[in-house]
């Protein structure tokens, strides 16, 4: 190809071919072109790019440096990292702003012709510089955007972990100070030695606690703190909450205990000014006798005001003296120490033998007293007078004969002393009579308590109902009910017409038989128990009731009520009586226990205490049971509820992600568990706002487990308040922390009960089923280790096994109701795992057929069974085999293998591992009715949607899932 050249010798002849639009300036063009413009805002594009760039690579590198930096452990430390942190960051922000400045000179150097004239149009290349420009600062803005927000998340987290560390530093300080006056405050154990040093004590009590509100004060004032922490979403509130529950703990245990300590002071003072009471009276009493003349007693006037100051000086200090030193005991039993019991016991000593003497003296003054002036008659004196008496005088006479008297009196009251000392020495009887008599008047008077506030009761509730109830009804008050109270009676007072109807008919008439034998009563809350379940009916509608009583408490009808009957409390106290009725019985028949353990009724009486508590337990677990939320299905059906309480959950799920599962690990899960008898349900437990019963908690629902497919592991290593619950041969594996170990035990034995009854329920209708099969099997044909034989060694065995329940070790049931779906509340049972799983805990249960089952085995009349290749449980021992000696237990897993000739089959025991031929006939005697796990788990028949882990499982006309109780203990 040939290019012409053309040499010009002049810009007019290169005007000639090029158009002055594409021609610049200095060519006599009209372009606005220069180049070195060009290379100067190109050269400053470039250097801002690169600028832009370094400061993006900065900026991140800045925030990875920050993110890895870890939080210090101390105040200096962390105050040091922000103050650091801080700068950087200013800094950071000085080179944005500068590389802002510098690509906003640039833009506006490009932009500036169209500044200076608006009709200037750029061209392309100063719209491709511009549009450069603008997109490296959209792009630097961008950066600095995304790093303000990091750095304030960061920022926060610092300041944070700056007030954590300030906030740990106060609480060493405040526990320090705290453990120091709790100390302090242990070292007041002295209950004084009398009422001047109990109130010297007192005072200096007082004085402490002064001194001391200041660190409780700010140890309270720390614990808001935290508090506000944790409502701020603090990143360590895990770390928090313990310190504030911790202050709080101590600051309350703090007030209690000094108050306590106050209590038992306030109570020695009593106790101390009893005593010095009591002294005194001692004292002015010995003073009193010692200050009667002897010669004016001898006078029946002297003697009669001689009796009647001492009679007066007992009337008036009967308040001083200590009356029943028993009761004393009682009273004050937890401030006795020895010192103070040896005291008590000196002044009632004394006490006692202060009236004695007044006992003394008044029989002395009342003998004086009541002597008559005999008159004098002139008969001649008997000779033996004379002879015997020393003396002649007639006074001398008397005084002899007098004391004389006195003699034969001390002589008569030293029998009678004697004779009751050797009484008492000899038998208790009379004690113990006495014993009974009080114990009888005891009982009585809780008799009486009982039947006495049982009418004011019912006179409390028939009040209510005429009262409020059935005014609500009264035309002539309707003006004065609002609209929307009106047909709200039912929600109002519940079923409190039937409580009425049965107190007043029924058991208050069935309490007032039993009011001569007080100690037979708990018969009649036995006879009554089922009609107490009303209660539970009660409690459950009492939030409703109380809510709308809150509603409408001011409303006119209702004060016009009030004001007809006179009440000076309002309805809801009423309203209150038969939840405070209900718990008010146990309080009662434990009084009456106590004095009755020795009676006929004893035992009716604890029986019914313990039914009157389970009521009180049932009422309270329905007013949680009410309050779940969320449950698509009919909590009616999950049988009973046995149990609720607050747990601490980790979930271990073999299915599980691994990050779930190491997060399980370390991070537990607050769960309110409900013990029904067919499942167990988790929820989560959410606190409400308000007052009374909408101050309650609700429950939100989360998931359950079907019982029939639950096992539990009593122990978990490391922590005596966890246990284990498992679903699906541990498919599912739920740790539960109790808040003690005595809770933890409790629920175990709940959970035992619930799991036994549920494989004696299963053992039973296996038993039933193999027996109808073995009665229905034809006798098998002999062979040459006489099978026949065989037949009735195992027959007897299988007899004895069916008399006998096995060990619930290693043993489980399969046996489950027809539940709801997973969406109605359910967790679904898994498929059967491989006999190659892992086999811890693993289970076995007997096969109880239904009839479907039993016509598609045995071709519905009974005939031989047919064996095929699988895995069967062993329902009865087998001693012997063909080729060797081969032995199976009952309750071992063997697999048939194949089938030989002659009628044998070569069977693997998986328990022990050996291996042996047995007789057809002989196998069918074996395995009963057991069902292959192979077949079972490789069916689609909906009669058995699963089957056990290593083992056969049990099926019914419903969904069959398995249960396990291997891991039961005892």
């Amino acid at each position: 190809m040939k290019v012409p050249i053309i040499m010009l010798g002049s810009v007019s002849e290169l005007q000639g071919y090029i158009d002055k639009t594409q021609l610049t300036e200095d060519l006599g063009g009209t372009l606005d072109y220069c180049h070195n413009r060009w290379l100067s805002c190109r050269t400053a594009i470039e250097g801002f790019a690169q600028k832009v760039k370094q400061t993006a690579q900065i900026l991140q590198s800045f925030g990875t440096e920050l993110a890895e930096t870890e939080l210090p452990n101390d105040v200096q430390s962390t105050s040091s990292l922000l103050a650091t942190h801080t700068e950087k960051k200013d800094k950071m922000k000085e080179d944005i702003r500068l590389a802002v400045e510098q690509g906003d000179d640039i833009l506006e150097s490009i932009t500036k012709p169209v500044t200076e004239n608006p009709e200037y149009k750029l061209n392309q290349d100063q719209l491709d510089n511009q549009t450069t420009v603008e997109r490296l600062l959209a792009q630097l803005h961008e950066t600095e955007t995304a790093f303000d927000e990091f750095w304030i998340k960061h920022q926060q987290k610092l300041e944070q972990c700056l007030r954590l560390r300030n906030f740990e530093q106060n609480f060493r300080e405040v526990k320090a100070a705290l453990d120091i006056v709790s100390e302090r405050l242990s070292t007041f154990t002295d209950v004084g030695n009398s009422c001047s040093h109990v109130e010297h004590i007192l005072k200096d009590l007082a004085n402490f606690e002064e001194k001391s509100c200041e660190t409780v004060a700010k140890a309270r004032m720390l614990a808001s703190e935290g508090d506000a922490f944790i409502q701020s979403n603090h990143y360590a509130v895990d770390s928090i909450i313990p310190k504030c529950s911790e202050l709080h703990h101590l600051c309350d245990a703090f007030t209690t205990e000094t108050e306590r300590r106050r209590n038992l002071l306030n109570k020695s003072l009593e106790l101390h000014g009893l005593l010095e009471k009591s002294l005194k009276w001692c004292d002015e009493g010995i003073y009193l006798l010692a200050s009667q003349p002897v010669d004016k007693c001898q006078s029946q006037d002297g003697a009669e005001s001689a009796l009647q100051e001492i009679e007066k000086f007992l009337d008036a200090g009967a308040g001083n003296k200590i009356k029943e030193l028993n009761k004393i005991y009682r009273e004050y039993a937890h401030i006795l120490n020895e010192d103070l019991k040896e005291h008590v016991q000196k002044v009632f000593q004394k006490q006692e033998s202060m009236e004695e003497m007044f006992q003394k003296r008044q029989v002395s003054l009342k003998k004086l007293a009541a002597k008559q002036t005999r008159p004098v008659q002139p008969v001649a004196p008997r000779p033996e007078a004379f002879v015997k008496s020393p003396c002649t005088s007639p006074g001398l006479q008397r005084e002899y004969v007098s004391n004389s008297e006195s003699s034969v009196l001390r002589r008569v009251n030293c029998r009678r002393g004697k004779s009751e000392m050797t009484e008492l020495h000899q038998s208790r009887g009379g004690s113990t009579m006495d014993d009974e008599e009080n114990l009888a008047v005891l009982r009585q008077h809780v008799m009486n308590e009982l039947i006495e506030t049982e009418r004011a009761y019912v006179e409390e509730l028939l009040c209510v109902l005429e009262g409020y109830a059935a005014e609500m009804d009264n035309p002539l008050m309707a003006h004065l009910i609002s609209p929307e109270l009106q047909n709200k009676k039912d929600i109002l007072f519940g079923n409190m017409e039937e409580i009425y109807h049965f107190h007043n008919r029924i058991f208050l008439r069935e309490l007032e038989n039993y009011v001569e034998f007080p100690e037979l009563v708990g018969r009649c809350f036995l006879d009554q128990m089922e009609d107490f379940q009303i209660y539970e009916k009660y409690c459950q509608n009492k939030p409703r009731s109380e809510s709308l009583w809150r509603q409408f408490s001011d409303s006119v009808f209702f004060q016009e009520c009030q004001r007809k009957l006179d009440h000076k409390l309002s309805l809801d106290s009423y309203l209150l009586k038969p939840v405070q009725r209900i718990t008010k019985y146990q309080l009662l028949l434990k009084e009456m226990l106590k004095y009755s353990k020795n009676c006929e009724g004893a035992e009716d009486l604890q029986e019914a205490l313990t039914s009157i508590l389970g009521i009180l337990k049932a009422v309270n677990d329905s007013m949680h049971q009410i309050a779940i939320t969320g449950y698509d299905g009919n909590l009616n059906e999950l049988g009973k509820l046995l149990m609720q309480g607050s747990f601490n959950v980790w979930t271990d799920h073999k299915k599980g992600h691994s990050k779930v599962k190491d997060l399980a690990r370390f991070k537990p899960m607050q769960r309110h568990l409900f013990l029904h008898e067919k499942a167990v349900l988790f929820c989560k437990k959410r606190e409400e706002n308000g007052e009374g019963y909408e101050k309650a908690p609700s429950y939100s629902y989360k998931h359950s487990l079907n019982m029939a497919a639950v096992g539990i592991t009593e122990n978990v290593k490391g922590d005596a308040k966890k246990f284990e619950i498992w679903y699906n041969a541990r498919e599912e594996v739920y740790i539960i922390q109790a808040p003690t170990p005595e809770v933890k035990a409790t629920w175990v034995n709940e959970i035992r009960k619930v799991l036994t009854s549920q494989l004696q329920a299963c053992r039973e209708a296996s038993q039933h089923r193999t027996l109808e099969q073995t009665q229905s099997l034809p006798l098998p044909a002999s062979s040459c280790t006489s099978p026949s034989r065989n037949h009735i060694r195992n027959t007897k065995k299988m007899e004895e096994r069916k008399a006998d329940l096995t060990s619930l070790e290693g043993y489980g049931t399969a046996v489950a109701p027809k539940y709801p779906e997973k969406g109605k509340g359910w967790a679904k049972t898994s498929h059967s795992l491989d006999a190659s799983e892992e086999n811890d805990g693993w289970s076995s249960a007997e096969d109880p057929l239904n009839s479907s089952d039993a016509e598609e085995e045995g071709g519905g009349g009974g005939g031989e069974m047919k064996l095929t290749p699988g895995k069967y449980t062993v329902v009865t021992d087998y001693e012997k085999g063909v080729s060797e000696e081969f032995t199976v237990k009952s309750g071992e897993l063997v697999q048939l293998i194949r089938e030989g000739e002659d009628g044998l089959w070569y069977v693997k025991n998986l328990s022990t591992g050996k291996e042996g031929w047995i007789p057809a006939n002989n196998l069918l005697m074996l395995i009963g009715n057991s069902k292959s796990a192979q077949s079972l788990s490789s069916s689609e028949s909906g009669t058995a949607s699963s089957t056990l882990s290593t083992s056969s499982s049990c099926s019914d006309s419903c969904n069959a899932s398995s249960t396990s109780f291997s891991d039961i203990k005892g």
